[in-house]
């Protein structure tokens, strides 16, 4: 099967999120050299680290907001959903995690999109734990914030080649939800 050449544009989103998701302040330099592209063709298309920044969150929240939807639009409970949506999150974990790392200078409509997603995972948080899926004595932010990580944890194990992403997916929510006792 013949492997899809990726645009410019693409090369470029795809380092961005490798580098940045590796180390947030890492500089254009880097990003042009991931992509394989000269600092000037990174300019043409984002003049400014900033912009570059920018970009990459849209993009994220973008693709992120989609697989979720996707993934979870025949679950029968909260619970059911935000298992889905960890297997689906996992592949693009790099965008989740380039989120929840990255300083960059966001628009208002960007900063409100992402206000929004950490608004929706904590309400669907609140409502399997009304489900009693959730200990209701676990703070949400606490809940939310274990998912988030352990879908990194998960997406890690994955790049390392120690899991498939049906495996850490399993793991992740195992651990989620019974930590790591017998």
């Amino acid at each position: 099967m013949k492997a899809l050449k990726l645009t410019t544009e693409q090369a470029i989103i795809e380092a961005g999120f490798a580098v940045f998701s590796a180390n947030a302040g890492a500089s254009m330099a880097d990003v042009s050299k991931h992509a394989g592209v000269g600092r000037a063709t990174l300019h043409r298309h984002h003049p400014s680290r900033d912009a570059l920044l920018n970009t990459l969150a849209k993009t994220a929240l973008t693709e992120l907001d989609a697989v979720v939807v996707q993934a979870t639009e025949n679950a029968t409970s909260y619970m059911q959903g935000l298992e889905w949506a960890l297997g689906a999150i996992l592949p693009l974990a790099n965008r989740q995690m380039f989120l929840a790392t990255a300083i960059f200078e966001a628009d208002a409509a960007l900063q409100e999109a992402y206000a929004a997603e950490d608004a929706s995972l904590l309400s669907d948080i609140d409502k399997a734990k009304a489900e009693g899926g959730f200990d209701p004595n676990l703070p949400t932010a606490w809940i939310a914030e274990a998912y988030t990580h352990l879908i990194y944890a998960a997406w890690k194990l994955v790049q390392d080649g120690a899991a498939t992403p049906n495996q850490a997916a399993a793991f992740a929510w195992r651990t989620l939800l019974k930590g790591n006792g017998p």
